[in-house]
């Protein structure tokens, strides 16, 4: 099923960056986007304890003044932001909804998962993927939490959903089996695809998985190369980027396991490997 509603996330002080990559992804496929604009609230600070009833109730005042005015000067730049969103992707003439959340960060998790669930793809440009507080929170709603696939977009890269080479890593899981599954379109439309396994027979994917899988996308109209790499010296991630780059891969899809740590760590490992030289854009799902 092709892309028809594209979500992006982006922090009310990011840069354009963002909403132009998704953007420009949504005009080369007739697609709607999707903008969400978050605001984390500030937390309210604990204050020293007063000495008196009087001081105590004089540092409420100011307290809720300070509030006051701290939700109004946010609520203003969030209401900003978006007339700057509209009128850049009016510019594009992208057909686009916009929406704004203003919450505590405990909550973004569920309020991306909220949006992500109603779009058929979330984008994740640069500059959330170097939003160490707003990042992992759009990752985690989006990818963990929705079941829908998620494109990461690392910067100085031109991301397409038309590529022409698409690198699929291949091991047999289930998330990996899902991901291919919603990237179809994808694979139909490329020119060359090439699956991938790392070390297979050390894996368990010997030589009926390959087979499987190129007979599945055989069945797709969709004519495969399998490669099979040897047991890596350094991490596996890092053996499928560099046979990626050196098959001029424009694309690299891969299951994201459900693990606990793989959340914690989303940013320190799959998406490191992606933000070298040159860089490469990825498609997740699980």
């Amino acid at each position: 099923m092709a892309f028809k509603t594209v979500l992006c996330v982006t922090e009310v002080d990011h840069s354009n960056q963002d909403v132009r990559i998704a953007a420009s992804l949504c005009a080369e496929v007739a697609a709607r986007l999707s903008v969400l604009v978050i605001k984390f609230a500030l937390r309210r600070p604990i204050d020293a304890v007063s000495t008196g009833w009087l001081e105590c109730k004089q540092d409420m005042l100011g307290l809720q003044r300070r509030s006051a005015e701290t939700l109004s000067h946010d609520l203003a730049r969030l209401e900003h932001r978006c007339r700057e969103i509209h009128t850049l992707l009016e510019g594009m003439w992208v057909p686009c909804d916009i929406d704004t959340d203003y919450s505590d960060r405990a909550c973004v998790g569920d309020v991306v998962r909220q949006r992500a669930l109603c779009a058929d793809l979330t984008v994740i440009g640069p500059s959330l993927l170097n939003d160490d507080d707003l990042g992992p929170l759009a990752i985690d709603g989006s990818l963990f939490e929705s079941g829908k696939p998620v494109l990461l977009v690392p910067n100085g890269v031109k991301a397409s959903l038309r590529p022409r080479r698409i690198l699929v890593g291949w091991d047999s899981r289930v998330e990996t089996s899902r991901v291919v599954r919603q990237a179809l379109h994808l694979l139909s439309g490329a020119a060359h695809v090439r699956v991938t396994l790392i070390d297979p027979e050390a894996t368990g994917n010997g030589p009926e998985s390959e087979i499987d899988i190129a007979a599945f996308l055989a069945q797709q109209g969709i004519r495969v190369v399998v490669d099979r790499l040897p047991t890596p010296v350094q991490p596996v991630t890092t053996a499928l980027a560099r046979h990626a780059i050196d098959t001029s891969a424009d694309m690299v899809v891969l299951g994201a396991c459900g693990h606990r740590r793989l959340r914690e760590r989303i940013f320190g490992g799959v998406t490191r490997w992606i933000t070298g030289e040159p860089p490469l854009p990825l498609l997740v799902a699980r």
